[in-house]
């Protein structure tokens, strides 16, 4: 019998809570598929800083570095916000991605057929099967690149800046036109090559990788337009391939037309098959500890750590299976609607693991 090593970072406000759903989920298909897991918690974000003072210690590194998987909750809080940048929470996020070389982030934006109503777009923009991949490079572009203050005769002033290289992006791009080759042969490259260097280099870079993918039908869209097109044709979207800031916000803009941010999982991909996998959605301190978090993203995440760096697809199509099948009668708060049975986060967990069992 297999055995995976999985390392937890349950996090802050509702980021306990959701995890423990979803490791209630794993061990139920665990059972069924005959594989094992052996958990291991370390602290990151908020309570890390509590704890030791940091937001990403090194024992948290040394514990994700030896698993097979990561699993995180969530991060931050207003008891953190006053810090200075370099030890918020979301520094230890930051931390930990840079750490394990996380250079791909996979948000998939899928809508759930009962759940078309909550999107905020028509029926005839987003038809049936809307199933949107995008792909961000995770560890480079603005976030990473050098950043500043200054003062110039009296005048405050604060630089980051956008740097890539060849190899970054090449490295990124195969990452999408592989997805592009498992799915509908289709990418979409978005970049501001109309103003920007380094989007030039993108550009072109992508567009040398392409020759080693001919299948694939390769696109280019400048990020303005494509924040456009996801709202007016989104249909048109299979894989979308893009830099760190522009993934950033695409993929959060592509979340809403799901209809529910609470929805959507992510994963975060190193060279290796190991990965950092975790819901989209923030830590959500005003309601930590009411029972009323929504676990479904983080479930979603487990599947797809099942999915790529487990090679476990049938245990994570059966998670993916259970979750459509319990919203067509069950729902957390924040997706419920009449005619269907309002449940808390840990009786969602339960649903979902029971569904599974009795398939």
């Amino acid at each position: 019998m297999k055995n995976y090593n999985i390392t937890l970072l349950k996090g802050d406000g509702i980021g306990p809570e959701i995890v423990n759903e979803a490791v209630k989920v794993l061990n139920v298909v665990a059972e069924k598929y005959n594989f094992g897991i052996n958990y291991t918690e370390a602290d990151l974000g908020g309570i890390a800083i509590d704890k030791t003072g940091v937001p990403l210690p090194e024992e948290t590194i040394i514990k994700c570095k030896s698993a097979d998987a990561v699993l995180l909750g969530a991060v931050g809080g207003p008891k953190w916000d006053n810090l200075a940048g370099n030890i918020r929470p979301e520094a230890g996020l930051l931390g930990i991605r840079g750490a394990l070389g996380l250079f791909a982030n996979l948000r998939p934006a899928v809508i759930f057929k009962s759940l078309k109503d909550a999107s905020p777009l028509k029926d005839n923009i987003i038809g049936d099967n809307l199933d949107i991949m995008v792909v961000r490079e995770l560890t480079g572009g603005i976030y990473f690149g050098e950043r500043g203050r200054e003062e110039i005769n009296g005048v405050q002033s604060a630089y980051d800046t956008e740097k890539y290289s060849v190899p970054e992006i090449e490295r990124i791009a195969r990452v999408a036109f592989d997805m592009a080759m498992k799915r509908n042969k289709k990418l979409c490259s978005v970049d501001k090559a109309n103003v920007l260097e380094s989007s030039r280099l993108w550009r072109e870079t992508v567009t040398k990788i392409s020759k080693e993918y001919p299948e694939v039908e390769l696109k280019y869209m400048y990020v303005d337009n494509c924040a456009m097109q996801l709202v007016r044709n989104p249909k048109q979207f299979d894989v979308i391939v893009t830099s760190n800031i522009f993934g950033d916000i695409l993929s959060d803009e592509a979340s809403m037309i799901s209809g529910s941010i609470g929805m959507l999982a992510s994963a975060s991909l190193s060279e290796a098959k190991s990965g950092l996998y975790e819901p989209i959605h923030g830590s959500a301190p005003d309601i930590a500890g009411m029972g009323i978090a929504n676990p479904l993203a983080t479930i979603l995440s487990a599947a797809m750590m099942l999915r790529y760096s487990l090679d476990e697809p049938d245990a994570a199509q059966s998670i993916e299976n259970a979750v459509d099948e319990v919203l067509k009668f069950a729902r957390t708060p924040d997706i419920y609607t009449e005619g269907t049975k309002k449940v808390s986060c840990e009786e969602m967990g339960t649903l979902v693991s029971e569904i599974i069992k009795n398939k």
